[in-house]
């Protein structure tokens, strides 16, 4: 039997290669890619030296343990990702025109107060419907959960964002208005009315300085030119309202998370502090299963719709 042509083998290996370098440009690293291929390091590596060979390109730079793209890399990554995404999601795609979530994985992330405040109603509903499904939430927030976006481990996530990369796509779905909140008897607790000014000498009582909340009352503050001190960093809702509730301290926080049984007197700071808008994040191009796509749906109906608007008037400006 005659060997066949070098080229004919190349063909036959090209999906394996391109999943495997696919896999390692996400997560830049080989180790991570073979990790989540189940491989081994030696069998990724092969696979991208191969493709390289066959292109005569070099696709990473390699800096320690990590890897980052070289440009012939990001312009391979860009053709070839849609490509992988598709055959490997083939199944879910079909499933998907066929109107079925009978089974599969849902992967969601959040932050701790959306996972305890707004999807609790949406998961249970969800599954009542499809029992079959196995529902995963991540607690992630800001970078942590941006990363796992970008390296396809959940599907979407759900949350707020102050900034919006290039690469992801966010969609508001839900509204909170901007709070303070005092202790019964602080001298603010007897004002229904405040502002910077006002908050100004009093110990604030902050997430950690990563998250959008810091960085929305830093800035709010900076542009109205008015000093702010924080008296405690501590992350979650539900610990900042109890040391406020204690007398540690005030706290600016996004009414998403007051249920109306904390001891605790409420103050809005409209006039001083935008809407908070909760929503469903994605990366830019990534396919959703139809499991994802029922999910939204519970969340918002027009949710689709909506998008393809957007997408459209994008387009024509």
């Amino acid at each position: 039997m005659s060997t066949p042509p070098k080229r004919f083998y190349y063909k036959q290996n090209r999906l394996k290669q391109l999943r495997a370098f696919c896999n390692a440009a996400q997560l830049n690293s080989i180790s991570k890619a073979a990790e989540r291929l189940f491989l081994s390091q030696p069998s990724v590596s092969l696979q991208v030296r191969a493709l390289e060979q066959e292109l005569d390109i070099v696709l990473f730079e390699r800096r320690g343990p990590r890897i980052q793209l070289t440009p012939d890399g990001q312009i391979l990554f860009e053709l070839a990702s849609p490509l992988v995404e598709g055959v490997d999601t083939l199944s879910d795609q079909f499933a998907a025109r066929c109107g079925n979530v009978e089974a599969g994985d849902l992967d969601i992330a959040a932050g701790e107060s959306t996972i305890l405040y707004i999807l609790p109603e949406y998961t249970q509903r969800f599954a009542a419907r499809y029992p079959n499904v196995r529902l995963r939430l991540h607690n992630l927030t800001g970078r942590d959960g941006l990363a796992q976006l970008r390296a396809d481990r959940v599907d979407f996530a759900v949350g707020s964002m102050w900034e919006q990369p290039d690469d992801i796509i966010h969609r508001p779905i839900f509204t909170y208005d901007t709070v303070l909140i005092a202790p019964q008897g602080h001298p603010l607790a007897e004002r229904d009315e405040v502002g910077l000014k006002d908050i100004s000498p009093h110990g604030l009582i902050l997430p950690p300085r990563h998250l959008s909340t810091w960085r929305m009352v830093d800035l709010v503050f900076k542009q109205n030119n008015v000093s702010y001190k924080v008296s405690l960093e501590a992350g979650g809702w539900e610990v900042i309202k109890k040391y406020v509730e204690i007398g540690l301290g005030i706290s600016i926080v996004s009414s998403i998370c007051l249920t109306d049984d904390e001891r605790i007197k409420v103050i809005s700071l409209a006039g001083h502090f935008p809407k908070r808008s909760y929503g469903v994040v994605m990366r830019r191009g990534r396919f959703l299963t139809p499991a994802a796509q029922r999910f939204i749906e519970m969340m918002d109906p027009n949710f689709f719709q909506a998008t393809q608007d957007a997408a459209k008037a994008e387009a024509a400006s």
